[in-house]
């Protein structure tokens, strides 16, 4: 029996929001474009989502405002997609979960990225405050940064995984031209 895609008999908040976020790849696809990723082919090939996959979530973080698609500049049918301000709202939730999947399921080494205040860059606590100053960093003001976890750059990174290989602010496009081929993790 196929497992129904809302939460029938769930009035609270939560139930309503997993309605949007719950979904599996849901929260990866929320934080790649808090990363920066743009296109479609970008989170293709970043996440390794099955395409019929990413084309639903999409259209569902689409229709619940909480992305955005308009047409991409250049030659071709190619959108982009942001975040909306709703969009934004969930970064307190995703630095959450990746602090708490820092803490609980740590990758050897240490993390694979880290979050810096961009105007100092020291470390942000795990509720977002910044250790050098002291203030609370909006996420406009957050680096994204390679961590002590994240393995060597391979020859066959896709073009989102070598870009962060380097300090890169959050919400601003991480790819400035699309990607002249479209690899999936595990291609040749």
């Amino acid at each position: 029996m196929t497992l129904p895609r809302d939460y029938r008999g769930q009035t609270c908040a939560l139930a309503r929001s997993m309605e949007i976020v719950g979904e599996r790849w849901t929260l990866l696809i929320l934080r790649d474009a808090f990363y920066g990723v743009r296109r479609f082919g970008e989170f293709a090939a970043h996440l390794g989502v099955p395409r019929a996959v990413l084309t639903d979530r999409l259209a569902t973080l689409t229709e619940a405002g909480v992305l955005t698609r308009r047409p991409g500049t250049g030659t071709g049918r190619r959108e982009v997609y942001g975040l909306t301000p709703k969009g934004v709202a969930l970064w307190p939730a995703v630095r959450a979960l990746t602090v708490w999947g820092e803490e609980f399921y740590a990758a050897g080494g240490g993390p694979r990225r880290v979050f810096l205040h961009a105007e100092d860059e020291a470390l942000l606590e795990p509720d977002g405050r910044c250790t050098g100053c002291g203030a609370a960093v909006p996420v406009q003001d957050v680096l994204v940064a390679p961590g002590p976890g994240l393995a060597p750059a391979a020859p066959d990174d896709d073009p989102v995984t070598a870009a962060l290989a380097r300090p890169h602010r959050l919400l601003t496009p991480l790819l400035t031209t699309a990607p002249s081929r479209r690899p999936t993790k595990g291609s040749p």
